[in-house]
C-alpha cells in the first residue's frame, strides 16, 4: 500500500516535432543496433538551455546535436563521430557533453569544434560511458559513468570533475548511473538508478564530498527506471521514466505530485525547465519529439 495520495495528472503536448521539421527517416547505426534498438530517425536526449532562449538536444543514435531556437525552427548544430547523451550549459558559454564512447566533451559554439575535456584514458581501464552531466555554481562538473551496468554488474561511477581539472569518484557501486542533478542550494546530488528502480540521493558537505547515499524515491518494476532528472527552483525533483512514457514530479520531501503523461510515445527520455521556470521540456524518443507540460508552481524570481 502507497504511503502517497495518488500524484494528480498532468497534460502534455508537442513544443516541435524534430524528425518533421528536419525530414528524418529511420536507419540503423552502431549504438542503435549495440542497444537492440530497430532502425530509427533519432534518439532524443539530454535537452538545455542556452542564455538566449535556444534550447539544444543530442541524438544518441547518430552523434547529432539539435537546436531549437525561440520561433521553434530546428537545426543541427553538430554531426560528429560519437555517442552524445547528456548536455550541460558552462560558465564559459559552451556545451558540454557526456558521450558514452569519447568521456566529456566540450562543444564551442562559435565554431562548431568539439574537443575533448574528460577522455577515456583519464577515466582508466574501468570506463564504462557517461550518460549526464551538471555543474554546480563554482564550476565543478558532476558526471555519471553508466555504460552497461545493471544489477548484474554493479560497478557504475559517479565522478567530480574540479576546477584545477582533477578528478574524484564519488561513487563506484551503481547498477546503471543515469541522469544526474544537484538541488538548488548544492547541498544535495540526485542520481537516477535506472536499473535499480530508484533515485538515490547524497548530501554534499562544503568541500563537495559525499556524506551518506540515501533512496529518495523508489519504483516498483516495469521494463524501465528513472533516466533523465530536473530540479525546479523549490527543490522539487522531475523523474523521467523511459518506456513507460510518464515523467513523476517529487516534492523536496520525496512525496509524488503530479504525474506527466507523454501525449507522444513511450520513450520519455529527459527532461529540463524552461526559462519561465515552470514549463518543462521532455524528449520523447520514440516519436523524435519534444514535449512540454506547465507544472503549477511559484516560478523562480
Amino acid at each position: 500500500m502507497s504511503l502517497y495520495p495518488p500524484p494528480q495528472p498532468l497534460e502534455s503536448e508537442v513544443f516541435v516535432d524534430v524528425v518533421a521539421a528536419l525530414g528524418l527517416a529511420p536507419r540503423s547505426s552502431p549504438w542503435l543496433r549495440s542497444a537492440g534498438l530497430p532502425d530509427m530517425h533519432s534518439f532524443l536526449e539530454g535537452p538545455v538551455f542556452d542564455s538566449a532562449g535556444n534550447l539544444y538536444v543530442v541524438d544518441s543514435a547518430f552523434g547529432r546535436i539539435f537546436r531549437v531556437d525561440p520561433a521553434r525552427q530546428v537545426s543541427i548544430v553538430v554531426d560528429y563521430a560519437g555517442v552524445p547523451n547528456g548536455l550541460a550549459m558552462g560558465g564559459d558559454g559552451d556545451i558540454y557533453i557526456a558521450d558514452r564512447e569519447n568521456g566529456i566533451l566540450r562543444l564551442d559554439l562559435s565554431t562548431r569544434s568539439v574537443s575533448p575535456v574528460v577522455t577515456r584514458a583519464q577515466l582508466g581501464p574501468d570506463f564504462k560511458g557517461p550518460n549526464d552531466l551538471v555543474f554546480d555554481s563554482r564550476g565543478n562538473l558532476y558526471f555519471t559513468d553508466q555504460g552497461d551496468t545493471d544489477l548484474n554488474d554493479p560497478t557504475g561511477r559517479v565522478f567530480r570533475r574540479n576546477l584545477d581539472g582533477s578528478l574524484d569518484r564519488l561513487l563506484s557501486n551503481v547498477p546503471s548511473p543515469n541522469g544526474i542533478a544537484l538541488s538548488p542550494d548544492e547541498t544535495r546530488l540526485y542520481v537516477a538508478v535506472t536499473f535499480g528502480q530508484q533515485v538515490w540521493h547524497m548530501p554534499l558537505s562544503a568541500d563537495g564530498r559525499i556524506i551518506k547515499v540515501g533512496v529518495f524515491q523508489s519504483f516498483s518494476g516495469g521494463f524501465s527506471g528513472p533516466d533523465g532528472l530536473a530540479v525546479d527552483h523549490e527543490g522539487g525533483l522531475a523523474v523521467c521514466q523511459n518506456r513507460t512514457g510518464s515523467v513523476w514530479l517529487f516534492d523536496p520531501l520525496g512525496v509524488p505530485t503530479y504525474r506527466i503523461r507523454s501525449c507522444r510515445g513511450l520513450l520519455t527520455t529527459n527532461a529540463t525547465y524552461g526559462p519561465d521556470g515552470r514549463t518543462l521540456f521532455i524528449t520523447e524518443s520514440e516519436t523524435g519529439a519534444i514535449l512540454t507540460a506547465t507544472i503549477p508552481t511559484t516560478p523562480a524570481p
